[in-house]
């Protein structure tokens, strides 16, 4: 599931990272890499975070953080709480290293996890101590569906008992395809790659039942995406 490069190194499973790169997106010469979607994405999404993570502390393990323009910004929001990025591109890493040290964002160094393989068992991850939330955005639809199975499979068992498994992006929700607009995208993904095209989100549910969350909030997000919320139950 981590297939190597050319030059020996391990790629990422998910094989999208080449969107992220100076010259295919803008940069600046302390290694941030500036996605396009981050400014109209961030503000609705820490509102609709803001019920669930206000007032929390603990750490939230931040899978495919990619530029890390979300995960500085979320540090900021949410005070309380360790949020981690990884990502398995060391390129993605310089530039949220570079974001947090430009929005003076505590500095936790990202780490290198590929949620297709066994990320619960890294040291890395152990020594964060049990999760007060794992968070992926824009990540299962440019990814083989073996990374949402890991993404959730892996929350499943490093979650602390009330943790938050938090999903956003867009998806075909109990089968329909939500928009004209992400229909095309759809179809546009799977002709880039069979592997990658959205996902339906009775099929995360299924999953994150299998690895013992349940269901907390599924929220309409703008531009047609949803913000997918599950929740280890506490201890009975």
């Amino acid at each position: 599931m981590s297939p190597s490069g050319q030059d020996g190194r391990r790629a990422p499973s998910s094989g999208h990272t080449a969107r992220y790169r100076p010259g295919a997106v803008p940069a600046s010469a302390d290694g941030r890499l500036h996605s396009d979607v981050f400014a109209r994405n961030a503000p609705p999404l820490i509102a609709a975070l803001a019920p669930f993570l206000g007032g929390r502390t603990g750490a939230v393990l931040e899978i495919g953080c990619g530029t890390g323009q979300h995960a500085a910004a979320f540090a900021l929001a949410f005070p309380g709480l360790c949020w981690v990025p990884s990502d398995p591109d060391p390129i993605h890493r310089a530039s949220a290293a570079a974001w947090a040290a430009h929005l003076r964002a505590p500095p936790h160094p990202p780490l290198d996890i590929d949620a297709a393989a066994a990320w619960p068992d890294q040291p890395q991850v152990a020594a964060l101590g049990p999760l007060s939330g794992v968070f992926a955005g824009n990540v299962t639809h440019i990814a083989p569906f073996a990374v949402t199975e890991g993404l959730i499979a892996g929350a499943g068992q490093r979650l602390a008992r009330g943790g938050l498994l938090m999903i956003y992006g867009p998806f075909i929700q109990a089968g329909r395809m939500i928009g004209a607009g992400n229909a095309a995208f759809d179809e546009r993904l799977r002709a880039e790659n069979p592997a990658w095209g959205l996902r339906d989100t009775d099929r995360i549910t299924e999953l994150a039942a299998a690895a013992g969350l349940e269901e907390a909030a599924l929220i309409a997000m703008p531009a047609n995406n949803r913000l997918l919320i599950h929740r280890k139950p506490p201890a009975a």
